[in-house]
């Protein structure tokens, strides 16, 4: 699973004109999900992603998770984070995982994150095209990959 954590002062996602998820002070998590996952990628990204201290502390040092913060999250699923450009121009996509694998697993995520949190997320409309807006705050953006934990 790769992650995309933006630290957000508000985010929303909106499909065919209706937006269907917003928040204000969180998290926006944009997810990539490929065949290997599984639920130990899903367990260890979810704990990360709600401990992950990236908020300010009273001294405006990064000391704070989002738990500690009582913040929100959307999680959007997005397949182009497993894109490949290393030949050519257009990027390939074959990492990604098909949606009779994805969408296990990312509903897996979104109940699993919601359960580190103790609180419902947003979320996007698997497959949709969505329209993702936010106000990245800091601007504060990590990149986790559960196949390469650095």
């Amino acid at each position: 699973m790769r992650a995309v954590i933006q630290r957000v002062s508000e985010a929303s996602v909106t499909v065919e004109g209706k937006v269907v998820s917003k928040i204000d002070h969180g998290l926006l998590v944009l997810l990539g999900i490929e065949d290997a996952d599984n639920d130990s990628d899903i367990q260890w990204l979810a704990k990360k992603i709600a401990n992950l201290r990236i908020f300010n502390d009273a001294n405006g040092v990064m000391n704070r998770s989002v738990l500690d913060e009582k913040g929100e999250a959307i999680v959007v699923s997005q397949f182009t984070l497993h894109a490949m450009t290393k030949k050519g121009n257009r990027p390939s996509y074959i990492k990604a995982s098909k949606p009779d694998i994805a969408v296990p697993l990312y509903e897996k995520f979104v109940q699993r994150i919601e359960l580190e949190l103790g609180r419902k997320v947003g979320t996007g409309i698997f497959g949709a095209d969505m329209k993702v807006n936010l106000r990245n705050d800091g601007p504060v953006t990590i990149i986790i990959d559960t196949k390469n934990k650095e």
